[in-house]
């Protein structure tokens, strides 16, 4: 940011975005947008008719949600594989490491605490 006067002028861009150039165009906000709705659609009809053989409409519909957080990541969040966007990268999988840390840390308490617990059958005996 530079100050000239009483005017203040913004120089800063995103990473990666040259200094001639917008951040992103109509074009690739509605590509990312027709992209999130066919994938969507696909997810959709991947669940409701017997288009996959049933054990593997799971894998299927996780197939469609890392496409669908691909088209996320490139098209509206702008995360590319420049080094400029290095930082941003990094950040992202920090963000998934921490979610993935709390999920199965999570689990595994739940697990143990399950694990731990008195069956139902041993509880009615108790009661006696």
């Amino acid at each position: 940011m530079e100050e000239n006067g009483s005017s203040v002028i913004f120089t800063e861009r995103g990473p990666g975005v040259a200094g001639n150039e917008s951040s992103a165009s109509f074009w690739t906000y509605t590509a990312g947008l027709v992209f999130a709705l066919l994938l969507t659609a696909a997810s959709f009809i991947v669940a409701q008719t017997n288009l996959l053989w049933p054990p593997g409409v799971p894998a299927g519909l996780a197939v469609l949600a890392v496409a669908q957080m691909g088209v996320h990541l490139v098209f509206f969040l702008h995360i590319g594989t420049d080094p400029d966007h290095a930082n941003n990268v990094l950040a992202l999988a920090f963000g998934v490491f921490i979610v993935v840390l709390v999920v199965a840390g999570s689990l595994w308490i739940m697990d143990h605490l399950n694990s731990s617990m008195v069956p139902p059958s041993a509880v009615m005996e108790m009661m006696r």
